[in-house]
């Protein structure tokens, strides 16, 4: 009995996500234009967001619609914000933001769903300032760096240097990381040095290098994004791989599995950024065709250590981690 239950789960789950769209299609004239959606986010071509953007693409084949992946080089929440407006004015039927800034969004996600066009957060979600955007599809960051920070208490003592490093400034998600991580080790009286490292791990990597230099009584380097990890694993092998540092962060890459293999890099937190991508064309969707209304999903942070890495690594290469 048990096992028949464990499979009904996963079935009826299925049902609910892609029977209604079964249905939608096989009532329809094949010849119909599909809906268009639009992911917007910032620092377009960060790595991180590869299996995301393969969640985004399996969903969009799934579902029958068409979606494309756009955004600022860096971080410009002005330019990103200019964008879902030039999104509606383009006809888009719906858009997925990555909603770096607790402010900067607030009036142009309302235009938007004013004018017909559905919005829900990816990756980063507005949760300081009331939004209209529809849903969230994000890991709780503040929560997440409380994690990290707990998981690295016993290795880091008292009265330590730690740095605390963040690859851009204005990212209200790395901002939610690091304020989790202090609050974890606040009492240790930590002198922090916190570093802006650049969205590149080799750039990361000469930052955290120059820094480590500055403070040879450092005991830690702690990460909040995927750039600045990379670029802790690269500077702890290139500068001084003997040194006794504990070195943690966030989001997976072929060159953090790679440290955490080679122990430069404990551990990492993964936000499964595969599902970011396919839960918002899979709500936007229901909700453009049914009126089916997007609901909130905490994506949650999965630890990737050397207990796991070689699984992980596999999953990586196959896009979806």
């Amino acid at each position: 009995m048990q096992k028949r239950n464990q499979n009904v789960i996963p079935v009826l789950f299925l049902l609910f996500v892609f029977l209604p769209n079964w249905a939608f299609t096989q009532s329809k004239n094949t010849t119909e234009k599909p809906l268009k959606l639009v992911f917007i986010t910032t620092c377009v071509h960060e790595d991180f967001f590869k299996p995301l953007k393969k969640g985004m693409a399996e969903a969009a084949e799934l579902m029958n619609v068409e979606c494309s992946f756009t955004g600022t080089e860096d971080v410009d929440a002005e330019a990103q914000a200019a964008m879902v407006t030039h999104a509606v004015k383009n006809g888009v039927d719906g858009i997925a933001l990555n909603i770096i800034d607790p402010i900067a969004f607030d009036k142009v996600v309302e235009d938007a769903i004013a004018a017909g066009v559905p919005v829900v957060a990816f990756n980063v979600d507005d949760n300081k300032t009331p939004n209209a955007r529809l849903s969230r599809v994000c890991q709780n960051l503040f929560v997440a760096g409380e994690e990290l920070g707990k998981k690295v208490a016993d290795e880091i003592p008292e009265n330590s240097t730690v740095i605390l490093t963040m690859h851009s400034e204005g990212i209200s998600a790395l901002e939610d990381r690091r304020d989790g991580i202090k609050k974890a080790l606040q009492h240790k009286n930590i002198k922090w040095i916190e570093p802006i490292t650049g969205i590149f791990g080799e750039e990361s990597a000469l930052v955290i290098a120059d820094a480590l230099k500055e403070n040879p009584d450092a005991k830690a380097i702690l990460c909040t994004g995927l750039a600045d990890t990379e670029g802790a694993g690269i500077a702890i092998e290139k500068e001084d791989e003997t040194k006794n540092l504990v070195a943690a962060g966030f989001d997976l890459s072929p060159t953090v599995l790679h440290h955490i293999k080679k122990g430069h890099l404990a551990f990492t937190i993964d936000q499964q950024p595969y599902m970011q991508g396919f839960l918002p064309v899979v709500q936007l969707t229901h909700y453009i065709r049914f009126g089916i209304v997007p609901s909130n999903n905490e994506i949650g942070a999965s630890f990737v250590d050397k207990n796991n890495v070689d699984k992980v690594e596999k999953l990586i290469h196959e896009g979806y981690r």
